[in-house]
């Protein structure tokens, strides 16, 4: 992400702040930076080593929870699957994820046919959908590559 996008979400941020009546701490800011700064989807103890590597002191705990208040406010999004740690997405535009079986890592695909897809009628069960994204899990070029040296 490029010094103009990230601030442009920082700015972003700062307004969302002063709208919600919360403050727009040094940590909130680095954390926020982190993940910005992060292309990986990466997880709370990942952006946590980040802080630590550009000695933030900021504890673990503080990281998590303040990951999870930005992705209630739509700041950044949580990207989930079976087995693996919450990953957070620094993207919230409409994406889809490509999700290695083997390294777990998180690649954003953009894709008009995946974002047409028609959303089946669950209002019967009494679900009503607001968002979709597709998952799609096989093994990446990297850990092929691996595999086949092997």
């Amino acid at each position: 992400m490029n010094d103009q996008a990230k601030d442009e979400r920082i700015e972003g941020f700062r307004r969302l702040c002063r709208e919600q009546g919360l403050a727009l701490t040094p940590q909130r800011r680095a954390i926020l930076l982190a993940v910005l700064d992060l292309d990986d989807h990466p997880t709370a103890d990942r952006v946590h080593a980040a802080l630590a590597r550009r000695r933030v002191r900021v504890s673990r705990a503080t990281v998590f929870r303040t990951l999870e208040s930005f992705a209630r406010f739509g700041i950044i999004a949580k990207t989930c699957h079976p087995g693996s740690s919450i990953r957070y997405d620094r993207r919230t535009d409409r994406h889809h994820h490509l999700i290695c079986l083997s390294c777990d890592r998180v690649v954003d695909i953009s894709d008009a046919r995946l974002d047409a897809l028609p959303v089946p009628d669950t209002r019967r069960i009494g679900f009503v959908v607001s968002d979709f994204k597709v998952q799609l899990r096989g093994i990446c070029k990297e850990c092929r590559e691996q595999e086949d040296k092997t």
